[in-house]
C-alpha cells in the first residue's frame, strides 16, 4: 500500500461524511407538511440540478485552497477579489445568525414537546403577554445564556449533541422501519392515498399557485445544503479525483432515495388534511405530530387500548424531542461562535473594528459575539411582537433561515466561471474540464437557487402578505447592504 494513502478518507467514508452532515429527517417531514407527496419530485430535481454539480464545484474550490484560512471567504476572495468575497461572506454569517433566530424557536418547541408530549407553547404566557411574545423573550434569555456559556470556551454541550446524534438517527430509521411495517399491516394501504394528481398538487392551499410551488426549491435547498463545509476535506481524500466524484454521485443517490422513502412514508399513517390541516401544526412541531401519531396507529395495530395507543404516540414524541433538545442545544453553543470565528479569521483584520477581532483568553471573539446576540435579539422582538399568528410565525421564521442559506450559493457559484479561468492556481482536482462546460453548468445551477430565492420573497407579495414578504428577504438583502457600507467605508479609511 502507497505511504500516501495510509489514513485516507476512503469512498465509503466520505459518503457517509456527506450523508451525515447534509441529510436531515426533519427536512423530509417539513416538505410532506408543505407539498405532500408532490414534494418528491423537487427534491430529485435540486439533487440532480443543484446539489451534485454545485458540490463538484465547491470541491474544485476546497482543492485549491485546502491552505487557506475563513472557508468560503478565501475561495470568494481568490476567485473575484476582496470586495465582494467580503460581501459574499457576510450574508453567509447572516445565514447563520438568522438561522439562530428560527433555531431557539423551536428549540422552546422540543422543550415543551419533551416536557409534556405535545407543543404546548402556545399556552405559554409571562407577565401577560401573548405566546408568541412570551417565546420571544424566552429565546432571548436562552440566547444570552448560550453566548455567556460559549463564550468562555464550554464545548461539553456539543459533545452531548454528538452521542444524541446517534439517537436522532435512530429516530429516523425507527419512523421509517415502524412506517413501512404499518404499511404491510394495513396491507398496502396509505391514509393519504397515492395519486398521479398527489404526486404534483400539494394539499396544502400555501402551496397551489405557481409561484408558491416554485418557490418550494428554496426548501429543498436547504435539505441538501452544507456541501461547502465538507468540500474543504478534499486533501485528505484517497485519490480524490477519482474518489470525490463518485461519493458525490452515491450520496447523490443515496440521499434522494431516503428522502423519498422519508416523505412517502409519512403517509401510511397520517392523512395531510385530517392531521396536518390543522391551524396548530406548524413548520416548528410538524416532526412531532407525525411521529406522535405514527406511534398512536402502530400502538393501534399491536392491539393497545386506545389509551395504550395515545401513551406509545406521547413516549415516541418525546423521545424525539429529548434528542432534538440536546441536539439543538449543542448546535446552538458552536453556532454562536463557529461562523464569526471562520469569517473573523478569513477576513483581513484591518477591515473590522479591533473590537471585533480581539479574541478573549480562551481564544473566543466574545466582543463579536455579544454584537451577534444583541442583533439575534432585537429580530426575534421585532418578529415576535409583530402579531403574526403561530403558523405564520414559523412559517416566515423558516423562510428567513432557508433564503438566508441559500444566497451565499449564488456567490460561490457565480465565482466559479471566474475562479477555473485563474492560471495561478494549483489544481490538485479537477472535475469541470472545459470552460464550455463550466460556464453551463454554473449558468444552470445558478439560476435554479436564484429562481427560488425569487419566487420565495415575492409569493407573500403577491398575497399582499407584505410583513412575511419584508422578513423572508430581510437576512441577505440587508447584510448584503450592510456588509457593501462597512467595506466601501472600510477601504476608504485605509487609503
Amino acid at each position: 500500500m502507497n505511504k500516501n494513502t495510509i489514513g485516507k478518507i476512503s469512498l465509503m467514508s466520505l459518503v457517509l461524511m456527506i450523508f451525515s452532515s447534509i441529510y436531515g429527517f426533519s427536512n423530509a417531514q417539513n416538505a410532506y407538511f408543505q407539498m405532500g407527496y408532490a414534494s418528491i419530485i423537487w427534491y430529485v430535481l435540486t439533487a440532480f440540478l443543484f446539489f451534485a454539480p454545485s458540490s463538484l464545484m465547491f470541491a474544485e474550490y476546497g482543492a485549491s485552497f485546502k491552505d487557506a484560512h475563513g472557508g468560503i471567504f478565501s475561495w470568494l476572495r481568490g476567485s473575484i477579489g476582496e470586495k465582494p468575497a467580503f460581501i459574499g461572506s457576510f450574508i453567509w454569517l447572516a445565514a447563520w445568525v438568522v438561522w439562530l433566530v428560527s433555531s431557539t424557536q423551536f428549540f422552546l418547541v422540543s422543550v415543551s414537546t419533551m416536557i409534556s408530549g405535545t407543543d404546548k407553547t402556545q399556552t405559554w404566557h409571562l407577565f401577560g403577554l401573548g405566546a408568541n411574545e412570551t417565546l420571544g423573550i424566552l429565546e432571548i434569555v436562552f440566547l444570552f445564556v448560550v453566548t455567556l456559556i460559549a463564550s468562555r470556551g464550554i464545548n461539553i454541550i456539543s459533545r452531548i449533541a454528538s452521542i444524541c446524534g446517534v439517537f436522532t438517527i435512530g429516530i429516523a430509521v425507527l419512523f421509517v422501519v415502524l412506517s413501512l411495517i404499518i404499511w404491510l399491516m394495513q396491507g398496502g394501504h396509505l391514509a393519504e392515498p397515492l395519486t398521479a394528481t398527489a404526486m404534483v398538487k400539494s394539499p396544502n392551499s400555501s402551496f397551489v399557485s405557481p409561484i408558491a410551488v416554485i418557490s418550494f426549491i428554496v426548501y429543498a435547498l436547504f435539505a441538501y445544503g452544507g456541501m461547502e463545509t465538507t468540500a474543504g476535506l478534499i486533501d485528505s481524500v484517497k485519490k480524490p479525483e477519482k474518489t470525490f466524484p463518485r461519493a458525490v454521485i452515491i450520496a447523490t443517490i443515496m440521499m434522494t432515495i431516503i428522502y423519498i422513502i422519508t416523505i412517502f412514508v409519512c403517509g401510511v399513517t397520517a392523512n395531510w388534511h385530517h392531521l396536518l390541516g390543522k391551524s396548530s401544526v406548524n413548520l416548528a412541531n410538524v416532526e412531532y405530530v407525525l411521529i406522535e401519531n405514527m406511534g398512536v396507529v402502530f400502538g393501534a395495530k399491536l392491539g393497545f387500548s386506545h389509551a395504550g395507543a395515545l401513551l406509545l404516540g406521547k413516549i415516541f414524541a418525546q423521545f424525539t424531542a429529548f434528542t432534538d433538545v440536546f441536539g439543538g442545544l449543542g448546535a446552538a453553543f458552536v453556532m454562536t461562535y463557529s461562523p464569526i470565528k471562520s469569517f473573523i479569521e478569513g477576513c483581513d483584520p484591518r477591515l473590522l473594528p479591533k473590537k471585533l477581532t480581539k479574541l478573549n483568553d480562551v481564544q473566543m471573539p466574545a466582543n463579536a459575539m455579544w454584537f451577534q446576540a444583541i442583533l439575534v435579539s432585537a429580530i426575534i422582538l421585532f418578529i415576535s411582537f409583530g402579531g403574526d399568528t403561530a403558523g405564520k410565525f414559523y412559517t416566515v421564521l423558516t423562510d428567513m433561515m432557508n433564503v438566508s442559506s441559500s444566497a451565499p450559493y449564488l456567490f460561490l457559484i457565480g465565482a466559479f466561471p471566474f475562479f477555473k479561468m485563474k492560471k495561478d492556481l494549483d489544481r490538485p482536482f479537477v472535475f469541470y474540464k472545459s470552460m464550455t462546460t463550466t460556464w453551463i453548468v454554473s449558468i444552470v445551477v445558478w439560476l435554479v437557487v436564484a429562481i427560488g430565492i425569487l419566487f420565495t420573497c415575492i409569493e407573500p407579495m403577491l398575497e399582499h402578505d407584505y410583513s412575511t414578504a419584508f422578513w423572508t428577504a430581510f437576512g441577505p438583502v440587508f447584510f448584503g447592504v450592510l456588509a457593501w457600507i462597512f467595506y466601501t467605508l472600510s477601504e476608504k479609511r485605509l487609503l
